[in-house]
């Protein structure tokens, strides 16, 4: 698998989403409308979590709305949005990274420091949910698999059943593209879950050297 800038995103997508799940009570800090869910199952079980998992959306909203303006005014000035905002986003992952390694465990998901800790993470993935529909609106989804593999199987289905050599040549070139960032969630959620037993919340400590890794190659990228 290629180390293109989806599939690392798509990697800390996954890893970030499963360390937050398992470290602040359920919260998903990635595929933030899953949260609707285990906010009904908080609510209803008398478990912890559910105020983090009811502002995750507004905060999510309100970054990514907050986002949009910035590269407005970064491309009036002439400056590269894209890495800004994958600066910005670093910085964010580090900080959450140092709440959890100083703040965690977080017994209770409804304390401030399980709230503050999750929002600082759900800000950091709002933003590279905005930086994948701005700037890489062509490559599959990051942080949200779904649509992604249904699309896969709609094209095997296709290729098995048989079709236009154009449109089996687009199913293919579209297959390794999506395959791959499933994949790379996929490996994502798995070495956090691994993380998150063998370290606890210093697991946190891992996305923002990925997410260093993507701000370099966006640089790499863009002076190419």
């Amino acid at each position: 698998m290629r180390p293109t800038l989806p599939v690392i995103l798509s990697f800390n997508a996954g890893y970030v989403d499963t360390a937050g799940f398992l470290a602040l009570q359920g919260l998903f800090t990635a595929h933030v409308t899953g949260n609707f869910v285990t906010f009904g199952a908080a609510v209803t079980l008398g478990t912890t979590g559910a105020v983090a998992k009811l502002l995750a959306l507004p905060v999510f909203c309100l970054v990514v709305i907050g986002t949009r303006y910035l590269a407005y005014g970064l491309e009036k000035t002439g400056l590269q949005p894209l890495r800004a905002m994958l600066v910005l986003k670093l910085a964010l992952l580090t900080l959450g990274a140092a709440l959890a390694i100083r703040l965690g465990p977080f017994p209770d998901g409804d304390a401030w420091p399980a709230i503050v800790t999750g929002m600082v993470l759900v800000a950091a993935m709002a933003i590279q949910n905005a930086v994948h529909r701005i700037h890489l609106a062509s490559a599959p989804p990051t942080t949200l698999m779904t649509g992604t593999t249904t699309q896969i199987m709609i094209d095997l289905a296709d290729l098995a059943h048989g079709v236009a050599p154009e449109a089996a040549g687009a199913a293919r070139s579209r297959l390794a593209r999506m395959s791959a960032a499933v994949i790379a969630f996929a490996l994502g959620c798995g070495a956090a879950a691994l993380a998150f037993v063998l370290a606890g919340e210093w697991c946190f400590a891992i996305p923002p050297v990925v997410a260093l890794a993507s701000t370099l190659l966006s640089d790499a990228r863009q002076g190419s």
